[in-house]
């Protein structure tokens, strides 16, 4: 991951090797990388050594994760209105709040500078949770309208709650008393079980001394980890939605890419070939390398998909972070042909040739319902499926038809036997990604 990084910054004349990559990848086995702020951030402590790199490094940065390219003497601003980064973001931004184009260009690349920048780690204010939790009253009933769940890109964690002062087992206590209480799914607030708040229980949020509950933390302040699903009034076999699909992300999350060669290990080979006496016989060190690369091709081709396009470019765009520019999305209408398409609308097209000939280390995810006339189902399709999983062996199909309902399908149950497919959930995304580890 991330392996024309250190080129992409010596391009803008600044230090950075394969010791960049390498603790860059330790800052990420400990979590300290959760958003592209966090990204941000690690990456100026490790690159930038003085004042005058800033300037480069800022460059370098949204250029290579973001594609803003931003010219000599050029106000940031200027960059990031002429992008199609920010073109995509601002469409999809006003989709999501149902906004029209009146709002002042300004303000909304503010915004979109806040979500590209937030920060699992900008807080500014710690409070008490022992003043919280004397407060709060374990016995409050749950309702709809208490769910409130807010976008993690819009919640800003500027504060802390320290639960240090409370025992671990006055903690468990409480959490069981309010775990009786809760029926829906919480996020931001400071009593249920839930994410991104300063609630003792939940992940995602920042309560030092908390027990985190499920997801990968915040900022490494839990003092307890409970893994356990019962806290998370979560249906795990119901077709992602806005309620679970925080997680099918901690299913996807699983995903683990191993790649392993060989290298001539001279310093070895040298000193071993001394000690026989001069005769040098190559020593050869394994090596693996965790790359992730990620094909998503999804059916956007008819009526009986529209339900769940928006969830799923949700869920993978949350991903986006971890995939960075390994994450490919292309679309179909109802099978695939001799080609695929790059933009929504299926304007430009990529054949099915090209496709074929990328890094068969990817992992592909075809979504669709694979519902389809059986003429349509023809044998160039039938042969471009065998075709994807012949050259990308970690191929899977997520169904969002349920699926009790598959065996009726005649198309569908034709595409199962040449693609592994798994229904559309939490659990299935789940199943999935752990065959997917199995094979190598």
């Amino acid at each position: 991951m991330f392996e024309t990084l250190p080129e992409k910054f010596r391009s803008y004349d600044l230090p950075a090797d394969i010791r960049t990559l390498l603790v860059l990848r330790k800052a990420m086995d400990r979590g300290l990388i959760k958003t592209l702020g966090d990204m941000y951030n690690v990456l100026k402590g490790i690159v930038v050594k003085e004042p005058s790199m800033m300037g480069p490094f800022t460059r370098a940065y949204y250029s290579y994760f973001l594609n803003i390219n931003i010219e000599n003497g050029e106000r940031l601003n200027d960059a990031i209105l002429r992008s199609e980064t920010f073109r995509k973001w601002k469409k999809d931004y006003l989709e999501r709040n149902n906004l029209t184009d009146e709002i002042d260009l300004d303000e909304l690349v503010n915004r979109f500078l806040d979500e590209v920048h937030i920060t699992s780690y900008d807080i500014k204010q710690i409070i008490s949770g022992k003043e919280i939790w004397d407060k709060d009253n374990p016995h409050q009933e749950d309702s709809d309208e208490d769910s409130g769940l807010t976008d993690p890109a819009k919640r800003h964690l500027d504060r802390m709650a320290d639960y240090s002062d409370l025992s671990l087992e006055e903690l468990m206590e409480r959490m069981k008393e309010i775990e009786k209480q809760q029926k829906t799914k919480h996020s931001g607030g400071s009593h249920w079980i839930g994410t991104g708040g300063i609630s003792p229980y939940g992940h995602g949020g920042a309560a030092q001394g908390g027990i985190r509950v499920g997801g990968s933390g915040g900022g490494k302040m839990a003092r307890k980890v409970l893994n356990d699903r019962k806290f998370f009034p979560v249906d795990m076999d119901s077709i992602i939605n806005d309620n679970n699909v925080d997680a099918a992300l901690a299913s996807l999350k699983g995903i683990v890419e191993e790649s392993a060669y060989e290298r001539l290990d001279i310093p070895d080979t040298i000193k071993k070939g001394l000690k026989r006496g001069g005769l040098f016989i190559p020593e050869l060190e394994s090596i693996k390398d965790q790359k992730l690369q990620v094909i998503l091709l999804i059916d956007n081709g008819g009526y009986s998909m529209d339900a769940y396009i928006k969830v799923i470019r949700e869920l993978f765009k949350k991903m986006k972070t971890r995939f960075a520019h390994d994450l490919e999305t292309y679309y179909f209408h109802n099978t695939i042909y001799d080609r695929v398409f790059t933009d929504v609308r299926r304007s430009k097209s990529l054949a099915i040739e090209r496709l074929l000939k990328k890094d068969p280390n990817y992992r592909v995810f075809i979504i669709g319902d694979a519902s389809m006339a059986p003429y349509e189902l023809n044998r160039m399709s039938l042969r471009n499926y065998n075709l994807i999983t012949r050259q990308f062996k970690k191929t899977v199909w997520l169904n969002p038809e349920p699926q009790r309902f598959w065996h009726h399908t005649y198309t569908l149950n034709l595409i199962k036997k040449v693609v592994d497919m798994y229904p559309l959930t939490p659990r299935g995304i789940e199943e999935a990604v752990m065959d997917m580890n199995k094979k190598r």
